[in-house]
């Protein structure tokens, strides 16, 4: 566990929080450690019937920890990193997922939202899946699930050209459930959650599951894997890491591949 996750439990609800407001609640791969150990944690325990995702501060993540990124860029075998384990862990759920988003939700803080079952924005929430910019592709199965809930170009537009949805648009689009104020937020999640809890669990566990393609999910998420994984040895993605740390614009013209 780490400090920049708190876990918390209470009358059946567990919620995650990020709590690394400092750094815009960045994932480093011990917080997608303790996020993984809290979702296994519900997985296995009868008693917490609904999973909330939350964040402290003034975001909900601004995504990859990109420190932590660029080391994993010098590795040539990656094997099952903590970013992985999580998306795995998402992909599988069984439990009701929640989400409670403020700010900016860059990258995976985005793609987690399309295996949440509700999703709840604050009037600030912005959500942006830049992975073309750090020469990257897609992850979390998002290029597969993405486009079915919004369309191939708006979708297209996310992932290849950064452009971001503001909370309007994002609920405008079926990426979320309602919009609220930034104070109202996590009581409205909070109220969702309990509603749940007083379901039955059977019956939600099964609709979820016919709600949800795993198997292609689960594919999805290898094949994504696996490129991700071959794009952070490119010369485009050293250029573009390199080009993040200098605080300068990437020049791709001559790092092909």
């Amino acid at each position: 566990m780490t400090d920049y996750v708190k876990t918390e439990v209470v009358a059946g609800i567990m919620t995650l929080t990020l709590a690394r407001p400092d750094k815009k609640n960045a994932l480093s791969s011990a917080m997608y450690s303790a996020l993984s150990d809290g979702l296994e944690r519900a997985e296995k325990d009868p008693a917490i019937r609904v999973v909330v995702f939350q964040g402290d501060g003034d975001s909900f993540t601004a995504g990859n920890d990109l420190a932590d990124f660029a080391a994993q860029a010098g590795k040539k075998d990656r094997g099952e990193n903590q970013a992985g384990r999580f998306i795995r862990n998402l992909g599988k759920a069984t439990k009701p997922l929640i989400a409670a988003v403020q700010g900016n939700a860059v990258g995976v803080g985005t793609t987690m939202l399309l295996h949440c079952d509700l999703v709840f924005l604050a009037e600030t929430a912005r959500l942006t899946t830049p992975f073309v910019n750090l020469a990257l592709v897609p992850e979390a199965a998002s290029s597969l699930l993405l486009p079915a809930r919004i369309g191939h170009v708006r979708a297209y537009a996310m992932f290849a050209l950064g452009e971001p949805l503001d909370a309007a648009s994002a609920l405008s689009c079926g990426l979320a459930n309602a919009v609220v104020p930034v104070a109202e937020l996590r009581s409205r999640a909070r109220a969702a959650a309990e509603a749940l809890t007083k379901r039955p669990p059977g019956a939600l566990s099964h609709t979820k599951a016919l709600m949800r393609n795993v198997e292609a999910i689960a594919a999805q998420i290898d094949r994504e894997s696996v490129i991700f994984g071959e794009r952070l040895q490119t010369a485009e993605a050293r250029e573009a890491f390199t080009a993040f740390a200098e605080r300068r614009p990437p020049d791709f013209s001559s790092a092909a591949g």
